[in-house]
């Protein structure tokens, strides 16, 4: 398969940082992928339109503004993309989440590897010994760090990150119908990569920089941690179940999106 790197970038109500996003992509950076999907997931702010100005400043990719269907949240994203990308015959994706935490310039290092030829997925990791991250407490870094040491517990894997916004994943995953079984919420990356790990896949981590510009509630980050922590415990009392049911609230038989606007040319058919 000829490489063919797909960037996506979901979003929902981004409409104060898509555009920082965006000009992350300089014509040298933009140089090395063939398509950015800017994948917005129904925002109730200006997302779209901050996005398709800032897509028309782009130079050297050519770029497609879409609108999920119906609000599928971060892992129906995902699935609507990988769909996308498998049609279109793209051999890899990259996903860069549309908030502006992370750095497309983090990934950089990992194609002049070319780490993601040798692996089937190579994710962003912000708890390695050199990653930076702004804004974070030292309770979220440790009760982060606890939970990934759990998560390698229970599954006999190395886990650094149960899940951050920067990844790039290949053929093996994008051409798997399994992952449609995954939750759609935020704790579908959970999901994948325990996934990932049951099927033997080739993982690696790389360090990332990620920035906490917003506040996130206690209240909303203890929430978050009872659910992975629920997921983690049912992977390891329950795993042959875990392996083969259908863990979405609404399970969905395709993820689509319509095209807003496309910039640069012609995209691939």
């Amino acid at each position: 398969m000829n490489e063919r790197l797909l960037i996506l970038i979901p979003c929902y109500n981004c409409e104060r940082q898509i555009a920082r996003v965006l000009r992350q992509f300089t014509p040298g950076i933009a140089a090395r992928f063939e398509e950015i999907l800017v994948l917005d997931n129904g925002s109730k702010d200006r997302t779209l339109e901050v996005a398709a100005a800032a897509l028309k400043e782009l130079r050297g990719i050519r770029a497609c503004l879409a609108r999920n269907w119906e609000n599928y949240n971060l892992g129906g994203s995902h699935k609507a993309a990988f769909a996308y990308a498998a049609a279109k015959g793209y051999s890899h994706v990259v996903v860069l989440h549309g908030d502006d935490q992370g750095h497309i310039a983090d990934l950089l290092c990992v194609l002049d590897a070319g780490l993601h030829r040798q692996h089937d997925a190579c994710l962003g990791a912000r708890f390695m010994t050199k990653s930076k991250l702004l804004g974070y407490s030292r309770l979220r870094i440790v009760g982060n760090r606890a939970m990934n040491l759990l998560a390698s517990t229970v599954s006999a894997a190395k886990v650094l990150d149960l899940g951050s916004g920067l990844n790039i994943f290949g053929p093996r995953v994008i051409g798997d119908r399994k992952v449609d079984r995954h939750s759609d919420d935020l704790c579908f990356n959970v999901y994948l990569l325990l996934g990932m790990i049951d099927d033997r896949l080739s993982i690696n981590f790389f360090p990332i920089s990620w920035r906490e510009d917003d506040q996130v509630s206690n209240v909303r980050l203890f929430s978050q941690a009872l659910k992975t922590l629920g997921i983690l415990t049912e992977y390891l009392l329950r795993r042959t179940d875990f392996r083969r049911i259908d863990h979405r609230d609404m399970p969905r038989h395709a993820y689509r999106f319509n095209v807003v606007a496309q910039v640069g040319g012609a995209l691939p058919t």
